[in-house]
């Protein structure tokens, strides 16, 4: 049986979690400035109304609901890929699971807030929890967010325990005393034991294999909230597999993103390695192919069918969004694959700028899927103000929206400034199996 305060905790991390300049005070003041700014805006918008933003009768939805979709997606995509680190023990697993599981739940806590912004009565909130249509997909869609969030941050707390065994009982780890009394709280007197060890494995396993499950549940249900309308541009049957790949698509180049800021400030070369960032740009290279396959699948259908509203659509998004367009379905797939495709050009800073500009295409796509649509009713509209018709976001909703990025932002730092980012009990553990290994070998060798 082995004790927990047996264990020596990689000085690397202790090195973190006790440096008070690990994670910058200049960056943590930004973000949290951006976020006043957000609240002034959201101020502004609950005393005067959706008057000063730029939906209207005609577009009802705006960025909000633009925000909502994309952070919503990479929590589902994130959850996916964690599942399937967990489930599968892929080797590079400690590198990056804690990084997708932190940027999970943060998208899960941040994304639903863009649709209460949507809301003009928030005071009525109440009854869609009060008073729900089983027929109608938004209630689906929060049954299946609430249960991916409960589940998500279940999993991720089970993934926490025996690090907060491990600073429980580091006596020396040099921080405040209210850190020591909630790590020993948090730890649910864990030791280490081998049951405790296969207790929490089993249940990791299992649950990584239902948040699969629920991830494509939660990613179908927000493709039925579009494809069940009747509204040109969104009535199509491959609306659920397409946001499925794109959620992926996504959710990987944020991860690529987290890593190398990670890597970068934290100085963790030494676990976030070249070979993960390469790992993660051949996935990102399989998806952009298939994200582009489906994207001009999806334009070619409704540009072949000739149907009227299809052309109608088609004619405003080359008209009025050409330049929009042009970056979201091909800058922002064909430079990525341009990028990844050739080994050369695998580098780490290369691999991060295509998932950035992955990220801004795939966000820009969601503009596209939104608001053109809208802006393309199935009735002539006469007499109207021309603002009625076509949408622009004002600077209540783009502040509102910076300030969302920057609570993911600002939440994240905090969290891993409380919390190792790469699981400790992992390492140690794969240490020890190494040290086993080495040992066998050293045995053979000698009996040899």
């Amino acid at each position: 049986m082995t004790d927990s305060k047996s264990i020596k905790i990689d000085k690397e991390f202790v090195r973190i979690l006790e440096d008070k300049k690990s994670v910058s005070r200049g960056w943590m003041w930004f973000f949290a400035l951006v976020i006043l700014a957000g609240l002034v805006a959201f101020v502004v918008q609950v005393v005067y109304g959706h008057e000063v933003t730029g939906m209207r009768d005609n577009v009802v939805w705006g960025i909000y609901i633009i925000n909502f979709i994309f952070f919503v997606t990479i929590s589902y995509s994130g959850a996916f890929i964690s599942g399937i680190l967990h489930f599968f023990d892929t080797p590079w697993k400690n590198a990056v699971a804690r990084i997708v599981e932190i940027m999970t739940v943060l998208s899960l806590v941040v994304g639903p807030i863009f649709i209460l912004l949507c809301i003009g009565r928030l005071d009525r909130l109440h009854y869609l929890f009060l008073y729900p249509r089983i027929q109608s997909p938004i209630t689906w869609d929060i049954i299946a967010i609430m249960t991916d969030l409960v589940g998500c941050f279940i999993y991720l707390y089970l993934t926490f325990i025996p690090d907060f065994a491990i600073l429980r009982d580091k006596e020396d780890l040099n921080v405040a005393p209210w850190r020591k009394k909630a790590y020993r709280f948090l730890a649910l007197n864990y030791r280490n034991t081998p049951e405790q060890k296969a207790t929490l494995k089993k249940i990791t396993r299992t649950m990584s294999a239902m948040i699969i499950a629920m991830a494509i549940v939660a990613y179908t249900v927000l493709a039925w909230i579009f494809s069940l309308t009747l509204q040109p541009g969104w009535n199509s049957t491959i609306f659920a597999p397409y946001f499925i790949i794109a959620g992926l698509y996504s959710g990987v180049a944020v991860i690529i993103i987290c890593m190398y800021l990670i890597r970068k400030h934290m100085r963790l070369e030494r676990f976030i390695r070249k070979v993960h960032f390469v790992g993660a740009g051949v996935i990102l290279l399989v998806l952009s192919l298939l994200f582009g396959y489906f994207t001009f699948s999806e334009y070619f259908a409704r540009w072949f069918s000739h149907k009227l509203n299809d052309i109608h659509l088609l004619d405003t998004l080359f008209d009025n969004y050409f330049w929009q367009f042009i970056f979201a379905n091909y800058f922002g797939v064909i430079v990525p694959v341009i990028i990844l495709f050739f080994k050369r050009f695998r580098t780490i800073n290369l691999i991060t700028i295509a998932a950035v500009i992955a990220v801004l295409g795939l966000w820009m796509n969601r503009y596209l899927i939104v608001v053109p649509t809208l802006e393309t009713p199935y009735l002539p509209i006469q007499d109207t103000r021309p603002e009625f018709i076509h949408y622009t976001a004002t600077w209540v909703e783009w502040a509102l929206s910076f300030a969302g990025v920057a609570a993911f932002f600002l939440m994240f730092m905090l969290l891993i400034r409380f919390v190792p980012v790469i699981p400790v009990y992992e390492l140690q553990a794969d240490e020890t199996v190494s040290k086993r290994q080495a040992k066998k070998k050293a045995n053979k060798k000698a009996n040899k």
